[in-house]
């Protein structure tokens, strides 16, 4: 365990200019003077960790040292290699780069841990896109995907509804989710989300917009580049984001009583957060009724919608409410006893 804990802290150095003690320590999950003694553990091995005083002090490796990979363990050599989206790389353009790392990690993997890369992929294999859907790679993916890398501002013309408009975008990171590819990128100072297969056009400034003729540094970064806002966080900035999208397209509500089956297959049928939500709701208040059956308010995009997915239940879900849409499930029950006769 300890073994590990120092492995782990001579990475972190060797990735960071510099790291204070508290910051080691919350890294490592350990205590500020575990993170000492490890590093004197480390200076006795031969490591050459130097730690400056003061305020702004901290640890830091001297001398260009550099650690190799020979401490890997079989299944974090297996992770490792688990760790890329082989079709995601492939639309990007990284694949030839993807597959040069690969190899150089297999160089420097212990001769009996060279397998790893083949175990791990006959045993997991990733498919992004979803069901029923034929994955199209967008067109203008390739040069995003370079302009993310890279830190670099772009113009991009993209369609919205049936217009098309022109922004200046600095492109923060790309998001695979069911088989679309979405930026986030930072746009007039506010971050957004945009679908990649919409864009029409993408440019890409040739590194001589922001420093005058020789490309000099700018404020902003010089070169086309933007500096990156430190704080931004992608996977959680994501996680919001669809989390908003998913709640502004319930705009409505209807009442559903449903059978004990009928509550196990609600989450199936319709988005799952407000399936749960509704649930969990009619249960902490008036709970099942003498039959057992559970009323529950569910949000939903629109009757429409909830008419197309509430079929699913079948006999295991009365729609009570609004009106019409009840009269529309009695409708087809009528239609659907009549073919059953």
């Amino acid at each position: 365990m300890r073994a590990a804990r120092l492995i782990k802290m001579v990475l972190l150095l060797q990735a960071r200019p510099s790291m204070t003690g508290p910051e080691l320590a919350q890294e490592l999950e350990v205590s500020e003077r575990t993170v000492a003694r490890d590093v004197l553990s480390l200076s006795e091995a031969g490591v050459p960790v130097y730690a400056d005083r003061g305020r702004s002090g901290g640890y830091r490796l001297i001398g260009g040292y550099r650690t190799r990979l020979t401490g890997l363990g079989r299944s974090e050599a297996e992770a490792l290699f688990l760790s890329g989206v082989p079709s995601a790389l492939r639309e990007m353009g990284l694949a030839d780069a993807a597959s040069a790392a690969r190899l150089k990690v297999s160089a420097a993997l212990l001769p009996e841990l060279r397998d790893a890369a083949t175990g791990a992929a006959q045993r997991f294999h990733l498919d992004a896109p979803a069901w029923y859907q034929e994955p199209r790679t967008p067109a203008l993916l390739p040069a995003v995907a370079g302009a993310v890398w890279d830190d670099r501002r772009i113009t991009a013309r993209y369609l919205r509804k049936d217009t098309e408009v022109e922004r200046e975008l600095e492109p923060y990171g790309l998001v695979l989710k069911a088989g679309v590819w979405y930026l986030a990128a930072r746009a007039q100072g506010d971050f957004r989300v945009y679908r990649v297969d919409r864009f029409t056009a993408v440019d890409v400034p040739d590194g001589r917009e922001d420093g005058g003729e020789d490309g000099a540094e700018g404020p902003t970064g010089g070169g086309g580049r933007f500096i990156r806002d430190e704080a931004f966080d992608l996977p959680a900035f994501w996680a919001e984001r669809a989390a908003q999208f998913a709640r502004s397209l319930l705009r409505e509500e209807v009442v559903v009583r449903l059978s004990a089956h009928g509550v196990r297959r609600l989450p199936h049928v319709t988005e799952r957060a407000a399936a749960e939500e509704a649930i969990d709701a009619a249960r902490s208040g008036d709970g099942p009724d003498a039959q057992g059956r559970l009323t529950v308010r569910l949000a939903v995009e629109s009757a429409e919608v909830a008419y197309a997915q509430l079929l699913g239940l079948g006999p295991e879900g009365e729609v009570l409410h609004p009106p019409a849409l009840r009269e529309r499930f009695a409708a087809a029950a009528r239609r659907t006893a009549a073919l059953y006769a």
